[in-house]
C-alpha cells in the first residue's frame, strides 16, 4: 500500500485535468461523474490503508513514498513525498469522504449554473491540495497545499465573480489568509535557520521530530507562534477570523467544503502535525488555548444575533475551530482532531440542510422569512435537527463526545475552571443560537411571500442522501471516542497516541507550573478525578439543554420576548448584529490607512521625487536640444557660411603652427 499513497491526492489532480482540458466537450452530467469519482476514488484508497492499518501493530502503522528530489541546494534537500499515519488518514477519510458527499450533493445543487464545468474543476483541485497538505511528509510540501487551498478558496468564494460582493469576499480572503501565511513563512524560514546552524538541513517530519532536541525552548517559543500566525489566518481564529463569515458568497455546498472538512481544518492540522515543536514550547500551547477560548465565545456571540441563515453557521464555524484550537492548546492534540472530524459530520451537513433549505425558499437567506417548513422538507427538518442536536451537545450525538473532551482536557491540563467555564458558556450559547436558526426556519408560520410559498417542495434525492449519510455519522461518529469515564475506550485517542499521545503528556507536565500537581500524577481511573470530569459534564450537559431550553423559549413558546429584548438592549443588540463592529475598525485603521499610505507615497514619492526627476531630466535635455536645433535653420546660405568659417579658423590654426 505504501507505493499508492501518492494515488490518495492525484485522484482529484486527475478529475481537474480531465474537467479541465476536456470538459468543455464533456455534457454536464459527464463533468459531474469525472469529478465525483475522482474524490471517491481518493476515499476508495484511504479506507483501504485505514483497513490495512487496523490490522498492523499501532508503531507500524506509517507509510511514506518518496517520488523524487525537489529542491537540492548545497546541503539543503526536500522531497515530493507523502506520509501516512494515524493522524493523516484520520484527515484523508474525512477529506474524502465528507467531499465525496459534498461533491454528489453539487451536482444537484448546481446542476443549472452556467458555470458548472468550472465549478467541478475548482472543487476537484480544492480536495487534491487539501489532500497535499495533510499527506505531505515535509513542511514545504505542506505549505504548497496550504497556499492551494487559498487559491481555491478565492476562486470558490469569488466564484460568482459578476457579483460585487463575491469578488470582494473572495480578494478579502486571498488577502487576510495571506497576512496569515507571512507569519507561517517567518516560522519556516527561522526553522531552517535554527536547524541549519546546527548542521541539520531538513524539513521532514520524521526527521525534525528526530532533532528537535536541538532547539532550544526560546527558539521553539519563536517558532510555534510563527506558524501559529498561520493557523490564525487559515482557521480563522483572532485577529484573522474576518474573511470566513464573507466566504458565505459562495455557493452553499462551497461554504459546507470550505468550513467542514477542508481548509478551516488545516491550522489544527498543522498543530497536531508539529505536536513535538509544540510540546517545547508551553507559552504557545497556553497562547493557542486563550485565543481558541476567546475566539469560540466572540463567534458564538455574534451567531446569537444573525439573521442570515449561512452567516448563523459561518459564525459557528469559527467558534467550533475555536474549541479545536482549546484541545490542541491544552494538549490534546486527540481531543482537537476528534473534534474536527465530528464537526466535518455535523457542520457539513448544516451548510448542505441550509443549501436544501435554499433550494425550497427560491435562494432565500433570511430567517425572518422562513417558517413552518417542517411538513414541507421532511428530510432536511429531520437531519438539520439531527445536527443541531450534535453541535449543542446533546449525550449520545457525536458532537457531546468531542466536545466535552475538549471542556475537560482544557480544565484538567491547565487546572483552571475559568477555562471550563468560558468553553461551557460558549457550549450553552451555540445550542441557543442553533435552535433559534431551526424553530425560526422551520417552526411557526411561514413567513415567505405567496409566490415563494407555492414553490417550496423538498430536494432531489441526489441532495437528500448526502444529508441522510451525514445525519447518521453525525450520531455514530462520536462513539471512536466515548471517554473511559462513561465505560468506553476512546479508540481516537489510543489510535493517534504514536504520532502525538506521549507528547501531549510532555506538555501536560511542563505546562508554566499551571498543571497541578493532583492531576498530573492521578492515574486515569482516579477516583477524584473521576467524579470532577462527571460534575463538569454534568454541567455542561445542563448549560446546553438550557440554552435549547431558553431558544424554544423565545421563539416557540413567546415569540414577543426577543422583540422585547431587542427594544429594551437595542445598543447591545445592534453592537452584537454588527459583529462588533470589526470589519469597520479594520476598515478605517487597515484598509484606508493603506489606502491613504499608499496615495501619500503615489503624491509625493512617486509623482514628486521619481517622476521629478525623470521629468526634470527630461526637461533639461529638451532646453538643451532647443538651443543646439537653432543652428540648424535650413538655409543653405547659413551652412554655406558655416563652412567658409570653419575652413578658415582651420587653415588659420594650420598656419598659426607653422609660423
Amino acid at each position: 500500500m505504501a507505493d499508492l499513497i501518492w494515488l490518495i491526492p492525484a485522484f482529484p489532480a486527475i478529475g481537474f485535468l480531465i474537467n479541465g482540458l476536456l470538459g468543455i466537450r464533456f455534457p454536464k452530467t459527464l463533468t459531474a461523474w469525472v469529478a465525483c469519482l475522482s474524490v471517491i476514488a481518493s476515499f476508495a484508497v484511504s479506507a483501504t490503508i485505514f483497513v490495512q492499518f487496523l490490522q498492523l501493530a499501532p508503531e507500524s502503522r506509517v507509510f511514506e513514498k518518496t517520488v523524487f528530489d525537489w529542491i537540492v541546494s548545497g546541503s539543503f534537500k526536500t522531497q515530493i513525498g507523502f506520509r501516512i499515519d494515524a493522524l493523516s488518514i484520520i484527515m484523508c477519510l474525512v477529506v474524502s469522504g465528507v467531499g465525496s458527499l459534498i461533491h454528489i450533493y453539487s451536482a444537484g445543487y448546481m446542476h443549472d449554473d452556467p458555470g458548472f464545468r468550472r465549478y467541478f474543476c475548482y472543487l476537484n483541485l480544492f480536495v487534491f491540495m487539501m489532500l497535499t497538505l495533510v499527506t505531505g511528509d515535509n513542511v514545504l510540501l505542506m505549505f504548497v497545499g496550504w497556499e492551494g487551498v487559498g487559491l481555491c478558496s478565492y476562486l470558490l468564494i469569488g466564484f460568482w465573480y459578476e457579483k460585487d460582493s463575491a469578488s470582494n469576499a473572495g480578494k478579502k480572503a486571498f488577502i487576510v489568509n495571506r497576512i496569515g501565511d507571512f507569519g507561517f513563512l517567518l516560522g519556516v524560514f527561522t526553522l531552517v535557520g535554527a536547524l541549519g546552524a546546527a548542521g541539520v538541513w531538513t524539513l521532514k517530519f520524521s526527521e525534525l521530530q528526530a532533532n528537535v532536541h536541538l532547539l532550544g525552548p526560546g527558539l521553539a517559543t519563536i517558532i510555534t507562534l510563527l506558524f501559529f500566525v498561520g493557523a490564525t489566518g487559515k482557521s480563522a481564529q483572532i485577529p484573522l477570523y474576518v474573511w470566513l463569515p464573507d466566504a458565505m458568497e459562495g455557493p452553499t455546498p462551497v461554504s459546507s467544503l470550505i468550513h467542514a472538512a477542508t481548509m478551516v481544518t488545516a491550522g489544527v492540522y498543522m498543530i497536531a502535525r508539529l505536536n513535538f515543536l509544540y510540546a517545547l514550547a508551553p507559552t504557545t500551547l497556553l497562547v493557542v488555548t486563550v485565543v481558541g477560548l476567546l475566539t469560540a465565545f466572540f463567534a458564538a456571540t455574534i451567531g446569537c444575533a444573525q439573521y442570515d441563515i449561512k452567516r448563523v453557521l459561518a459564525y459557528s464555524t469559527v467558534s467550533q475551530l475555536g474549541y479545536m484550537f482549546v484541545g490542541v492548546g491544552a494538549g490534546a492534540y486527540a481531543a482537537g482532531i476528534f473534534h474536527l472530524m465530528t464537526h466535518a459530520f455535523f457542520k457539513g451537513l448544516l451548510f448542505l440542510a441550509a443549501g436544501s433549505v435554499m433550494h425550497a425558499m427560491s435562494g432565500e437567506l433570511d430567517m425572518r422569512k422562513m417558517g413552518g417548513l417542517r411538513k414541507k422538507i421532511p428530510i432536511t427538518y429531520w437531519t438539520t435537527l439531527i445536527a443541531c442536536l450534535a453541535i449543542a451537545g446533546v449525550p449520545g450525538l457525536s458532537g457531546f463526545f468531542s466536545k466535552d473532551e475538549i471542556l475537560w482536557m482544557a480544565f484538567s491540563r491547565y487546572n483552571s475552571f475559568w477555562f471550563w467555564a468560558l468553553g461551557a458558556v460558549t457550549a450553552g450559547l451555540t445550542a441557543f443560537y442553533m435552535f433559534r436558526m431551526f424553530f425560526n426556519t422551520f417552526h411557526g408560520e411561514c413567513r415567505a411571500s405567496e409566490e415563494v410559498k407555492h414553490h417550496i417542495h423538498e430536494s432531489p434525492k441526489v441532495m437528500t442522501i448526502p444529508l441522510m449519510i451525514l445525519a447518521v455519522l453525525s450520531i455514530i461518529g462520536g462513539y471512536v471516542g466515548v471517554p473511559h469515564l462513561l465505560g468506553g475506550a476512546n479508540h481516537i485517542e489510543k489510535w493517534l497516541e504514536p504520532v502525538c499521545g506521549h507528547h501531549a503528556a510532555a506538555a501536560h507536565a511542563s505546562g508554566f507550573g499551571l498543571v497541578s500537581t493532583a492531576f498530573a500524577s492521578a492515574a486515569e481511573g482516579h477516583a477524584a478525578e473521576s467524579s470532577a470530569e462527571m460534575q463538569l459534564m454534568i454541567g455542561a450537559i445542563i448549560i446546553g439543554f438550557l440554552g435549547i431550553f431558553i431558544a424554544w423559549l423565545f421563539y416557540m413558546k413567546n415569540p414577543n420576548i426577543p422583540k422585547r429584548f431587542v427594544e429594551k438592549f437595542h445598543g447591545l443588540f445592534t453592537l452584537v448584529h454588527n459583529k462588533y463592529f470589526v470589519d469597520e475598525l479594520y476598515g478605517f485603521i487597515f484598509v484606508k490607512g493603506l489606502l491613504k499610505l499608499g496615495k501619500v507615497c503615489k503624491d509625493f514619492f512617486d509623482e514628486t521625487i521619481i517622476d521629478g526627476i525623470i521629468n526634470g531630466i527630461a526637461a533639461a535635455l529638451s532646453g538643451i536640444g532647443s538651443l543646439i536645433r537653432k543652428i540648424q535653420s535650413g538655409y543653405v546660405q547659413g551652412y554655406a557660411f558655416a563652412i567658409i568659417f570653419g575652413a578658415i579658423i582651420v587653415i588659420g590654426y594650420l598656419i598659426s603652427r607653422i609660423l
